[in-house]
């Protein structure tokens, strides 16, 4: 059994062990003032959106205010370090993601280690990634494309937004799955989707969300999603998985909460956020900005986690990639 795979039922096992009654009887009184959720992104981003979509949702069912607090940097970093230091009592929550998967891989010395110290409260959304290509690229298919890149060897430059970052990784899997050879080119803010549009690059594995305008408008070509089923928001789009057996790339949105936070704070939480989506028009909510609902209990999340974590691991690994 790993360390991680320890960690996480110590945490199970530790928030099973408040009894019962007494654990409903607390519940009358949770929540006993504003519920603070740290996000750690800038207000606009994507994650922020989804965060302010269940924050309302949870103010109007539950008997206090959840605020969405806003603590950018470090690639989320921040947020979770302060929210591990928090009191374990359900008033501070996390949104976490994919990027604390990520960073957890790319760098060794973290102050919070994620497993360990954020405890799995519900998963909320699945991120899907589409492969896009400039217009100029003359490749209207998964399969055209991979038999031009092998035709022009070295000469397919594949935009991404910085080492690790998730364009960088799907793509990465992409040409390790296809064994076509792509330069890696990296951007900082939108210069990967500019220079795709003005043909300086010519693929770009993008989350769904900031890529919809351009795929909608048709300014940019899609030619597949990256997740294992047809992403709801491109309903028309295959997946990369029906030419490439075995492709599968997709992000993750959650809540969590400081590790040793009471079960049964944990449970209505949890069941809050399930009943949000399970409610056809807060599902079209999250599908309209390009996220697919993720209803997953505390046990699903903290194993998905883990699964994740083994997984992107070994595609850092083996495509050496290393942040400064």
């Amino acid at each position: 059994m790993t360390i991680a795979r320890r960690s996480f039922l110590r945490l199970a096992a530790a928030a099973a062990a408040f009894p019962l009654g007494t654990g409903a009887a607390r519940s009358q009184t949770y929540p006993s003032g504003p519920v603070r959720l740290i996000v750690g992104f800038a207000a606009g981003s994507n994650i922020d959106i989804a965060a302010r979509l269940i924050a309302q949702w949870l103010s109007e069912r539950l008997p206090a205010p959840f605020v969405v607090e806003n603590r950018p940097g470090a690639s989320g970093i921040l947020a979770a370090e302060a929210v591990a230091r928090a009191p374990a009592d359900g008033h501070t929550l996390l949104m976490t993601g994919t990027f604390n998967s990520i960073s957890a891989i790319l760098y060794d010395k973290l102050k919070v280690d994620f497993l360990r110290e954020i405890a799995p409260v519900a998963g909320f959304a699945r991120t899907a990634g589409v492969m896009m290509v400039s217009p100029s690229l003359p490749a209207t298919s998964v399969p055209e494309f991979i038999a031009y890149a092998k035709a022009n060897p070295g000469r397919i430059n594949m935009a991404a937004d910085g080492p690790g970052s998730v364009p960088n990784l799907y793509g990465e899997l992409f040409k390790s799955m296809t064994g076509v050879q792509m330069v890696t080119v990296h951007y900082r803010g939108s210069g990967a989707l500019m220079d795709l549009l003005s043909g300086q690059a010519h693929v770009n594995f993008s989350p769904v969300a900031p890529a919809l305008e351009f795929i909608r408008t048709g300014k940019l070509r899609a030619l597949a999603v990256t997740t294992s089923k047809r992403c709801e928001a491109l309903p028309e789009l295959p997946t990369i998985g029906e030419f490439v057996p075995g492709y599968e790339a997709s992000g993750w949105q959650g809540i969590g909460a400081p590790a040793g936070t009471p079960s049964y704070v944990v449970t209505m939480l949890n069941k809050a956020v399930h009943d949000a989506l399970s409610d056809l028009g807060f599902r079209k909510r999250l599908i309209d900005i390009g996220l697919d609902p993720f209803d997953a209990s505390p046990e699903e999340l903290g194993h998905f986690t883990i699964e994740y974590d083994k997984k992107w691991r070994r595609v850092v690994q083996a495509a050496n990639i290393k942040v400064e």
